[in-house]
């Protein structure tokens, strides 16, 4: 399997992990922020794409009003799995859906909402102009994304240190997609070629990554994550020796003890007119 065919799949055994350590690792508190972004709003309907394990989801049954319905959907089954079993404060609709091809009406939803999965789109444009299909007149589409890498402690260390170890054909995963597409001219290229005609706010907000061990970050991006996939594609004996090559980085940088590393991203608010 090639590296871009391999950074949308997210397997049962990723999606564990991806739970376990990415999503208190550097997910929580975007959910959050997002989720209070939307609740500022009033809506009737509000549409998640890309939910992955339901962090996102999680937030937005328990700040929006029970009246509010939620459909959370996302092209990966097993993600999908994972968060219906985990469950919600309140019943949410859970959609196996392509955010490129969605399976609504038009004019459907108040809101889109979308926590880290633009990214992951291969034809972004097309992903956009569903959601801007999908919305009634008036209503916003707002999403993250990642910022540059360097920008981001953890994956940053983590990406680099698989270097020594695969060193003709490093894994590149969390450069290529996660924190490839930061840009504020392309995204914003990307929504007005969707049909989005005014500017969309753009905001940059910093937050902490926090683990209580050095080795909970490189077991959450070597195997939480499709950098798994790589990792396997290069030797599948080695996952093991690459989360402690990634762990020992993690350690020299911060220490053997609770880790506390800087992340960032960029928050989209796009309205329809």
């Amino acid at each position: 399997m090639k590296d871009s065919d391999s950074d949308k799949v997210f397997s049962d055994a990723i999606a564990k992990f991806y739970e376990r350590y990415m999503v208190p690792l550097i997910f929580e508190p975007y959910a959050a922020d997002l989720a209070n972004r939307l609740a500022t709003r009033s809506h009737n309907h509000v549409l998640e794409v890309a939910a992955g394990t339901g962090v996102l989801t999680r937030c937005l049954a328990s700040v929006l009003p029970d009246s509010v319905s939620i459909v959370a959907t996302d092209l990966n089954q097993p993600m999908l799995d994972h968060a219906a079993t985990l469950g919600t404060k309140r019943p949410v609709e859970w959609r196996h859906a392509d955010a490129m091809q969605l399976p609504f009406a038009d004019g459907t939803f108040d809101a889109v909402v979308c926590q880290f999965g633009a990214m992951f789109f291969p034809d972004k444009s097309k992903a956009y102009s569903e959601a801007h299909r999908v919305l009634k007149p008036g209503g916003v589409f707002i999403f993250n994304v990642w910022d540059r890498i360097e920008e981001n402690d953890f994956a940053d260390i983590i990406t680099k240190s698989l270097e020594s170890l695969f060193p003709e054909d490093p894994p590149r995963f969390m450069a290529r997609i996660p924190h490839g597409y930061y840009d504020g001219t392309i995204i914003k290229r990307d929504l007005a070629s969707a049909g989005f005609t005014t500017t969309p706010q753009i905001d940059v907000v910093a937050a902490r990554s926090r683990a209580g061990s050095f080795r909970d970050p490189a077991i959450a991006y070597c195997q939480g994550t499709p950098l798994r996939n790589e990792i396997e594609a290069r030797d599948a004996s080695r996952l093991d020796e690459a989360t402690d090559v990634a762990a020992e980085a993690i350690a020299r940088r911060f220490g053997r003890g609770a880790v506390d590393g800087k992340i960032q991203a960029h928050i989209v608010k796009q309205t329809k007119e």
